[in-house]
């Protein structure tokens, strides 16, 4: 879909970003009697929307400086946008991928005969649009206002089946959600903005120089837990409660947005808010390497340990999060670089694994790991997938989390953290352990007796699974545009 915005100012494009899919979400709305004419809808308006991050990032890579002005909602507190390359990356990702995940969901809510899908793409597209307002929040006050916005729109898609399991998992959510943001992140803005006088990002970090070592070490660790959606244990709960949504509702919360939103946060107060170099020269960020080590080992136990299929992808992506995290506490350029790489490597890998498994079901009503023996003969092109999905979460080239890894371990090699290296080369067994299980049984092993006969899922979800897994591999040959806002982001931050 070809767009450059023709002689639309920067601004407008940006703007548009936002609009086109609230709108799409009215439309979406208003069409809903209409299934064929709602998903239309639906596809038109996702492509829009990556048409026009498109055209954005085609005046990004020329140089320009694209911004909006000040929204004033208070005096000193304003909703402004502005594009720098760690949310230009986001917004390509999560545009990108809504189109892919936009066609899985419409095989998926027809070959589950799902109830309120009209809800379902609605809460989509405004998830969407707020995932966009914090890809290009210009300050901090307007990343809280998109970021809660994305919690209380992916609520409902979370709590979409209407039963108790599901407002159960609903409830632990918003509260771990809902709460760390309100109790610690807030706070912590509002702290930031009398101490530094603005809440702007600005390379360099707004906090540098203006706050004593203990101060900054209190601000630090608020804005690390108080951004929940990172799942950085023991504020993790809320993923794996989520995981009684439908498959396609995973899929945004572990690939597109929400646990996007929440590491794109953390490597953005790191750089913008506390600066590398004030980071390194206090050392008060020290202890956020261990407690994301520990995040993504004991993750991977459990993970290990998990014979639900949905459970175990949950586990992986706490883990596999926490990478972005220890590469960004690691204040190394180049592990910065590793940093950006892992929120599309991890992205594209990990939405194709929950597209699998939505697929094993809908094909196959299967959710255990231990019902997998020879499904790999019934449906060649779902695990195929998923296999390529899984050597991705290991590292193994040539799939995209090889060259993410690749980076992060620079980056612990030269600046020699020891602690950072042992943790990425347990976790790679522990990947391991937990996923090449899974691939052996399915292509290697006997179909269970008794098991039903079933061939792929629906033509969409298998058209959608074989694309990103297709992606995951691409991107490890075809780097160039997330490799060079990746290393945009480290000359910016420092480096």
């Amino acid at each position: 879909m070809a767009f450059d915005g023709g002689t639309m100012t920067s601004e407008t494009l940006i703007i548009l970003a936002l609009l086109v899919p609230t709108i799409g979400a009215v439309l979406i709305w208003l069409t809903g009697s209409h299934p064929n004419v709602r998903e239309t809808t639906t596809l038109v308006t996702a492509g829009a929307l990556f048409a026009i991050v498109l055209a954005i990032l085609g005046r990004f890579l020329d140089g320009q400086e694209l911004a909006t002005g000040a929204f004033p909602v208070v005096p000193g507190v304003e909703i402004r946008f502005r594009v720098e390359p760690l949310g230009m990356l986001f917004a390509c990702v999560a545009s990108g991928l809504w189109i892919v995940n936009s066609i899985y969901s419409i095989g998926y809510m027809r070959g589950n005969n799902e109830p309120r899908q009209t809800p379902f793409y609605m809460c989509f597209a405004i998830a969407l649009a707020s995932t966009m307002g914090i890809a290009f929040a210009a300050n901090l006050f307007t990343l809280f206002l998109f970021y809660e916005v994305l919690t209380l729109s992916t609520y409902p898609l979370v709590t979409h089946k209407g039963d108790d399991g599901a407002r159960a998992g609903g409830r632990t959510y918003l509260v771990v959600l809902l709460g760390t943001s309100t109790v610690l992140l807030l706070p912590a803005i509002i702290a930031t903005a009398f101490i530094a006088g603005t809440l702007d990002f600005t390379p360099g970090g707004i906090l540098a120089g203006k706050a004593d070592k203990v101060t900054l070490m209190i601000l630090f660790a608020m804005f690390m837990f108080g951004i929940g959606k990172a799942a950085l244990m023991p504020f993790h709960k809320w993923l794996p409660a989520a995981m009684v949504a439908p498959t396609p509702v995973s899929a945004l919360l572990h690939a597109v947005a929400v646990v996007k939103a929440g590491v794109f946060s953390i490597v953005k107060v790191i750089v913008f808010v506390f600066g590398i170099e004030t980071l390194s020269q206090s050392g008060i960020a020290g202890w956020l390497l261990y407690a994301a080590g520990g995040t993504i080992l004991v993750a991977s136990v459990v993970a290990l340990k998990a014979d639900n299929l949905k459970r175990r992808l949950a586990y992986s992506t706490i883990s596999q999060l926490s990478y972005v995290i220890l590469a960004a506490a690691i204040l190394a350029p180049i592990s910065v670089v590793g940093a950006a790489m892992h929120i599309a490597a991890h992205a594209v890998s990990k939405i194709t694994l929950f597209f699998a498994a939505g697929s094993i079901y809908t094909a196959a009503h299967l959710t255990e790991v231990s019902q997998l023996n020879g499904i790999g003969r019934k449906m060649p092109w779902t695990m195929g997938a998923f296999a390529i999905g899984a050597l991705s979460m290991i590292g193994v080239p040539p799939t995209a989390g090889f060259l993410s890894k690749w980076y992060i371990l620079l980056g612990a090699m030269d600046t020699q953290q020891w602690v950072a290296i042992g943790v990425i080369i347990a976790s790679t067994l522990l990947n391991a352990a937990y996923f090449l299980p899974i691939v052996y049984a399915a292509f290697f092993r006997a179909p269970d007796k008794g098991g039903a006969d079933h061939g792929e899922a629906p033509l969409p979800m298998v058209i959608a699974l074989t694309a990103t897994a297709a992606g995951t591999v691409v991107l490890f040959f075809f780097p160039g545009v997330p490799l060079a806002l990746s290393k945009m982001l480290a000359v910016v931050g420092g480096g």
